[in-house]
Order: C-alpha cells, then sequence, then structure tokens
C-alpha cells in the first residue's frame, strides 16, 4: 500500500499585504511539515487576497476606483522573493504545496496556481483559462499549457480554481493525463451557504469521476476583514460570507474527514492509493470505461505569447541542405 498524508488549509490572507500573507504560509508549511504532512493545498488566489471587491462593486468604480490598483501593488511575480520564500518553506518541510495567488505579469494579472515539489522547485504555474463573471474586470486569461498533470514527491496532481470545475473538458484534460491527487481552490467567503453546497458537489463529482483524491481548500474572512472590505468598497457584507467549504474526498466520493465551513483550521487525511485502483477496476474514465474512437479530448497546450519572431538571416527553404532537413526532423 502506498499512502500519502495531505492536508487542505482554510485561513485568512493577511489583508492587503502580499508579504504578510506569505509569511502565514511559510509557517503554516513549517506547521505542515511537522505532522508529517506530505502534500498540501492553499486557497485560491490567497496572496495577497481574492479581489471580494471586484463582487461588490459596480464595473465603473473597478475600472476608476483604487481597489483593483492596491491589488495588482501587492500581486505576485514569478519568479520573486515571495515565491522563493514559498519554495524555500517546501524543501525545508518536505511538502509539495498547491497554492493560489495573484500573478502579475507586467501590468496584467491571472488567478494563478502554483506547484511547488518538496524540494523547494516550482514544477508548475498555470493560470485560470477563463476567468468568472465579476473576475473578468480583474484576470487576464490563461492559456492551455497548464491543462496537464504534474509528477511530484507526493504523486500525480492536477490542479483546478474554483468554476473551472465546471468545465467538463477541463476536468476531463485532468482526468485523461492521469491525476491521483487533485488540487481544487475556491475563494471562500463568498456567495453563501449555497456556494458551500456547490463546491462540495463540484470536487464529490470529480473524484468520483477522475476516480482520484481531492484535496479542496477554501479562504476564510474573518468579522473584522469582512467590516474592512465593506468599507473600502460600500458592498454589502452578506455578499462574502459563507461559501467555505475545506475538505478530502476520496476517489468513491466520500469524504474522509469533517469538512471547514467557517474560521481557520487544516483537515488531514491519509490517501491510500489503492482506493484509486478499486475505483477504476470499476469506472476508470481515461481506460476501460472510456471510447475514445467515439468520444476524443483536443488540446492546444501551446504556450501563448505576443511576439513571433523569424531570423531574418535564415536560408530560404530552397537553400536548406538535406543534412538541415534531417536534423530538423530530428
Amino acid at each position: 500500500m502506498r499512502a500519502v498524508k495531505a492536508a487542505a488549509v482554510q485561513l485568512s490572507p493577511v489583508l492587503y499585504s502580499r508579504e504578510g500573507t506569505v509569511d502565514k504560509i511559510v509557517r503554516k508549511i513549517d506547521e505542515l511539515g511537522q505532522q508529517g504532512v506530505q502534500f498540501a493545498t492553499f486557497p485560491e488566489t490567497v496572496v495577497p487576497y481574492y479581489p471580494y471587491f471586484s463582487f461588490l462593486q459596480p464595473a465603473y468604480q473597478i475600472v476608476g476606483g483604487r481597489e483593483h490598483m492596491k491589488l495588482l501593488d501587492q500581486a505576485v511575480t514569478v519568479p520573486s522573493a515571495a515565491t522563493h520564500a514559498i519554495g524555500d518553506a517546501c524543501r525545508q518541510a518536505q511538502v509539495v504545496v498547491s497554492v493560489g495567488v495573484n500573478e502579475r505579469d507586467g501590468d496584467t494579472m491571472y488567478n494563478t496556481q502554483l506547484l511547488f515539489d518538496a524540494d523547494g522547485r516550482l514544477i508548475q504555474r498555470r493560470r485560470k483559462i477563463s476567468p468568472t463573471y465579476h473576475e473578468r474586470m480583474v484576470w487576464g486569461q490563461g492559456d492551455g499549457s497548464g491543462l496537464r498533470a504534474v509528477d511530484s514527491a507526493a504523486g500525480r496532481i492536477g490542479q483546478l480554481a474554483c468554476w473551472e470545475h465546471y468545465n467538463p473538458l477541463a476536468r476531463y484534460a485532468m482526468m485523461a493525463d492521469g491525476e491521483q491527487i487533485h488540487s481544487a481552490m475556491y475563494p471562500g467567503s463568498i456567495f453563501g451557504d449555497l456556494f458551500s453546497e456547490q463546491t462540495q458537489v463540484n470536487i464529490r463529482q470529480h473524484a468520483l469521476e477522475s476516480a482520484c483524491f481531492v484535496v479542496c481548500a477554501t479562504a476564510w474572512l474573518d468579522p473584522d476583514q469582512q467590516a474592512q472590505i465593506v468599507k473600502d468598497t460600500g458592498g454589502a457584507i452578506g455578499a462574502i460570507s459563507s461559501g467555505c467549504f475545506t475538505a478530502i474526498v476520496a476517489p468513491d466520493s466520500t469524504l474522509l474527514c469533517e469538512p471547514i465551513r467557517s474560521g481557520e483550521g487544516i483537515v488531514i487525511a491519509e490517501l491510500d492509493f489503492t482506493l484509486i485502483e478499486k475505483r477504476k477496476q470499476m469506472m476508470d474514465s481515461r481506460g476501460h470505461y472510456s471510447r475514445p474512437e467515439l468520444l476524443s479530448l483536443l488540446i492546444d497546450r501551446t504556450h501563448t505569447a505576443h511576439v513571433h519572431e523569424r531570423d531574418a538571416c535564415s536560408k530560404p527553404r530552397a537553400e536548406h541542405s538535406a543534412d538541415d532537413v534531417l536534423a530538423a526532423v530530428l
């Protein structure tokens, strides 16, 4: 039997502070390492904080207001001191960590999931392919390069953010790539109780279809943080309440621990990989239960680029020798 000790972390960001939130995550990684945790998921864009303001303010305030600029100022550049600090913490604690950040690339932000291996290396940086509704006023779109699972010290890990779990083809990309552990991230403290129930449906269904473990983390706003955001945006506090569901799900969709719906906390469970095999004996969505000759998925995994260069000094095609052509093919 192969087992991995996993944790889903529900925590509050240090509001408006990249360094403060990173420090809090680093301390938490150290704590998890001392408990023997081998893999951990942190919430969506928890560094420095989820853009709650974009759900509370009308578009003209988002464009003309200061909340977007505050977030841009505290967003994470990759690589940077912030990513180095998290990577160093993973190496020292020997923990594989999946964490959500607001990534700054130039003057555009992205909803980005970072995956650090137990040796501290950043082994995946993927961007949410389609920001949801109000989020489109804040984040740019990701590409398909991150729609893949990645091998790590804890197993083969796939990552998706929030409503990407409503996209069946994005989820199937993870299934088809053989994920063993799925890292699911949601904002938490938003949309109310119904969102908690929808999140539960999301992650339990994905575990069942993918026959993998799902480690799901949401964030938490304490009353003072809620009051501060309401003061800064002029919105209603009810819109940034509840909506939390931090949990770990087995391949048969059962919950391996009591979910966290409020407050900060950690859920920890042993992931017995033989449960994946048992589930796939009955239903393997990338194997015996698939019909690839009837149904298949086409993924464009190329990295998007704004500039494509051609060498002005390159020889015309007719001038290339047979050796040049052979080298290009090989």
